[in-house]
């Protein structure tokens, strides 16, 4: 039934809107946001607006989307910004026909992160009010609990890069950019330890709080987006990726062109944000900037490792201007920690 390309057959989407009852169809549209092998349909019908999903190849495991859908629906039991989950005429969440898994949600209005240091601060407030809501959050099964914090994955991918084996060439230059990004990611792993990192409580967190992944009306976030990232592992892991991605400046299209430095107005205003409603305490604020260098190596390590890209961009392109990042935040320490605590 399924092609398994980036776009619905005809035959598909009949057969999976059938499963859903959600009214007369008028029309659907298509929706070319995220990942291209997932494809997304807005379904508008005489009761609203939804959008149908299919899920990518290797994504669409059971539990894992169940789990997802349920941190959710405990979202929106609370009266958090979140997309409805509209379950099948029998009463699941999640849709498997033709080895393919399907999910539906209440289409949610908004626009894109506009770069606000408005947006910027709600966004860490909405984070703030996300973990309150998830200290009641109880699951019927352990979800995942491995975090980019002290990570021995992350260390073999830095490895096999430095190695130069797989998709990269000898003699171009991966083997120093890895020993670094190694010895950078291993003094803030050390740093975070020492702050007392075993000891902080765990609790649910989003796992992947980015722009991308909520959407804004007015200044204020409207919807918060995609909770396959939702794991057990202490707020400031997903206090500082927060911190990272709404302070980060990027360019276009080169990753050799993005400069080095942070947006300090913008890191101020999102750890601002996040302590209206959350005090973290002095010590996890002091975690924040080695957490920001641990959180762009790991990101950065894995796609890398495998194919040599990540995404379209290369490489080894992608990693001077990390370790150019990460060499920005270990050199401007009083700085960065000044726009984190000093204004909060």
């Amino acid at each position: 039934m399924s092609s398994g390309g980036a776009h619905f057959t005809a035959k598909e989407l009949t057969a999976v809107l059938g499963q859903y009852d959600i009214g007369k169809v008028d029309q659907t549209l298509t929706l070319a946001t995220g990942n291209k092998r997932s494809p997304k349909k807005i379904v508008v019908t005489d009761r609203g607006r939804f959008l149908l999903k299919r899920r990518a190849k290797g994504k669409g495991d059971i539990y894992h989307v169940g789990f997802a859908h349920s941190v959710q629906m405990f979202l929106a039991n609370c009266g958090y910004p979140v997309a409805g989950v509209v379950a099948t005429r029998d009463d699941n969440t999640v849709l498997n026909m033709d080895g393919y898994t399907y999910e539906m949600f209440c289409f949610m209005p908004g626009g894109r992160f506009d770069e606000s240091v408005a947006a910027v601060c709600d966004a860490g407030r909405q984070l703030a009010k996300m973990h309150d809501h998830f200290v009641d959050f109880v699951c019927g099964w352990q979800p995942l609990k491995r975090t980019y914090h002290d990570s021995s994955a992350v260390r073999g991918h830095l490895d096999r890069i430095g190695a130069e084996r797989g998709p990269h060439k000898p003699g171009r230059g991966w083997a120093p950019i890895a020993r670094e990004l190694k010895s950078l990611y291993d003094t803030s792993s050390e740093t975070v330890n020492g702050l007392g990192f075993a000891d902080w409580p765990d609790q649910i967190v989003h796992g992947d709080w980015h722009p991308g992944n909520m959407l804004f009306v007015d200044g204020k976030v409207s919807c918060v987006l995609d909770f396959d990232s939702a794991k057990i592992a202490p707020v400031v892991t997903d206090l500082a990726n927060g911190a990272l991605q709404f302070s980060i400046v990027a360019g276009r299209p080169n990753p050799k062109d993005w400069p080095a430095y942070l947006d300090g107005q913008k890191l101020n205003a999102f750890v601002a944000g996040y302590r209206q409603l959350h005090e973290p305490g002095d010590e996890m604020l002091r975690a924040i900037g080695d957490l920001m260098i641990e959180i762009m190596v790991a990101e950065a390590v894995m796609p890398i490792a495998a194919t040599g890209f990540f995404g379209h961009l290369s490489g080894l392109d992608f990693l001077e201007m990390i370790l150019r990042k990460c060499r920005w935040i270990d050199d401007n320490r009083q700085t960065v920690d000044k726009d984190i605590i000093g204004k909060g």
